[in-house]
Parts: structure tokens; sequence; C-alpha cells
């Protein structure tokens, strides 16, 4: 067996893969664009393209997914076969496990119908579990380009009943908003602006990620599709698509004003992923550790929430500071599925043999 695995995130608009070696240490973790919506091609090309970079890959490969969501697919449970089998198809003959919660890890022939919701969407579990193991309490909140998961955890264990994303949409333990491919209009329909309020216009003008370059915190190598409008990703172009979702062109004002139009969309963010994180923490018993780890390209918003709440701040890197691995720009965290369904499998695997 070849000495090495690899945990595989199947999302709709990025895959991540971790490469990890069987003494359990973290070679390297990448992401790539897959706008999945579009065909199966871009899945097989993601692949190809990190499978050519880290060579022979026969050992182990672990998956998890999302993108069964993308309205490529009729229903979900076509989505999951299809990822399943287009997984199967790239990596002919080595073996591939399928991430399936709390039933643990389905090799392909294994999976059937009832086994459906607990693989689709399942990546949150896989780092929440993780991280539970590790920490015992606490709260993981996972901010990525398209979503937010929140889950608490307690002795080890996740605390949430919710499985499938219309549970976790009801019990606030998935949030759709993240700081890349979220448009502005789904952060708020009135914004503050100069002193008064603006109602936001309902149009793919601009995205968080315009936000956030504006800001001036955004990590380019985390916006790896195309604008809004397919312009550039400057700030200037990002002013001139923030100001056309409340009618104006970016000379009307000073960029100054911009600025801080843009920091109000922010607010408006980190203010509904915390009202959420105060959501469950009212709901739970005493004793829970009043600590937020962090996942995902927007950790730093995790950061600033935890600060706000007055809770400690674990960045789920930290689980790792033993690990040394090759600099690609991403970082664990980045890829904290890809990395958590992997390791899983190394304890999993352990157990059944």
């Amino acid at each position: 067996m070849n000495n090495k695995i690899v945990g595989w995130d199947i999302g709709g608009a990025h895959v991540k893969a971790a490469l990890i070696d069987l003494d359990k240490q973290i070679i390297q973790v990448i992401q790539r664009p897959c706008p999945l919506w579009q065909g199966l091609s871009h899945l097989q090309l993601a692949v190809a393209e990190i499978v050519q970079q880290w060579g022979d890959l026969s050992g182990p490969q672990i998956m998890t997914m999302t993108g069964e969501l993308v309205d490529l697919f009729n229903d979900r449970e076509e989505g999951v076969n299809q990822l399943i089998a287009t997984m199967s198809q790239i990596h002919l003959g080595q073996p591939l496990w399928v991430y399936a919660g709390d039933i643990s890890f389905l090799q392909p022939a294994d999976v059937l119908p009832r086994h459906i919701d607990h693989i689709a969407s399942a990546n949150w579990r896989a780092s929440a579990r993780y991280s539970a193991e590790q920490q015992d309490s606490g709260f993981f909140v996972d901010i990525g380009s398209t979503t937010t998961d929140i889950l608490l955890f307690n002795k080890g264990l996740i605390q949430g009943q919710a499985v499938t994303d219309f549970q976790r949409l009801c019990s606030r333990e998935l949030i759709y908003t993240g700081i890349v491919r979220t448009p502005l209009m789904a952060i708020t329909q009135t914004i503050d602006f100069k002193g008064q309020s603006v109602g936001v216009m309902a149009e793919h003008f601009a995205t968080m990620a315009d936000v956030y370059r504006i800001a001036g915190v955004l990590d380019e190598s985390h916006d790896q599709l195309p604008a809004a409008d397919g312009g550039d990703k400057t700030v200037s172009h990002s002013l001139r698509r923030l100001a056309r979702m409340i009618g104006c062109d970016v000379n009307d004002y000073a960029i100054s004003d911009w600025q801080a139009l843009a920091e109000q969309f922010k607010s408006q963010q980190i203010l509904r992923i915390q009202r959420a994180v105060e959501k469950q923490w009212l709901d739970e018993p005493d004793g829970v550790r009043k600590c937020l780890v962090g996942a995902g390209i927007g950790r730093f918003l995790v950061r600033e929430i935890a600060e706000q709440m007055a809770f400690e701040y674990l960045d789920f890197n930290d689980l790792f500071a033993d690990q040394k691995q090759k600099e690609s720009g991403i970082s664990l965290a980045d890829c904290a599925p890809a990395v958590a369904v992997a390791k899983l499998w190394q304890q999993y695997n352990y157990c059944v043999n």
C-alpha cells in the first residue's frame, strides 16, 4: 500500500484535498476552484491537477462532499451517487472510502439509499467531530467562501441533532453566508450610508469578496472564482461594484464613504453569525467551555466574534501544532473537512483492523 492517503472535500465551488502519510503527518493541503454546477468535467479537472502535483496517489482516498447540492443534479441522491461514481472513475483501482457521518465510512459498493442523508453535505460533521475529540467542549465555527457551520460539542461529542441541510438551517447550525461568494443582496435589504437607511439592490453586482478586499483583509489566494461582473479583482473594481449595490457610481462619493459602507456589510454579516452562536449557547446546559474553534478561510471573523462574546479563541491550525506541512498559501484550517475526514478515517481504519 502507498504510504500516503488523501482526504477530499468535494464542494460545489471548490475542491479541497489533504495529503497525509500513514504516520498521521499532514504533508500538504490544496484548494482548487471547481464550478461544479457547470459540469462534472470541472471536478475531473480539479482533481487531475491535484493528483498531477502530488504524483503517485495509489493509497486510500477518503471523500466527503457538499457538491451534491448544485443544480447540475436533479436531487441530492443523484448528486451523491454521481460524485462517488466520478471519484471512483478518477481513482480507478485505488481504495475509495465515503464519509457517512455517524455511520462512519463506506466503500462505494456499500452505499445504499438510506445512507444518502448521512453522506450529503456531511463535511461539517467531520471537522466538528475531530475538533470535539481534541477539545472536549466548545463551539466549532467554520466560515468558508459560501457557508458558515456552527456546532456545539460537549464531552467530546457533537450536541446538535440536525443532520440534513434543511434541519441545520432550521437549527441555525448552518448559516448560508461566507466571505467570498455571498452576494451583498443576501446580507441585508437595507444598509446605513452617510446617515440614512438605503435599500440594497437585489442584483448580483458585488459579493463579500469585494467587501473584504476593500477592508484589506481578503487573502487573494482564497478568491478563486470570477468576480460578480467578471471584472478585475482589485480594490478600485471592488469599490465600483460596491457602489452599484446602492445605485451609485464610485465617483459619487469619497473612497472613505465606500470603505465605511463595506464595514457596514461586514458588521451585518458578523451580527448574523454571532446571533446563531448565541442561540446555541443559551440553549445548552452549564459546563460547556466558552471557546470558539475557528476554521475556514473566514475564521478571522470567528476570532472577532470570540472577542465580542468574551470567549476564548482556538484556531483549527492549533490542533496540529506539531505538524510541519509544505507551504502552499492554503493552511490546514482553510481545508478543515479534508484534513478531518482523512484523520478520522485513519482512526477508524486502526480500530477495525
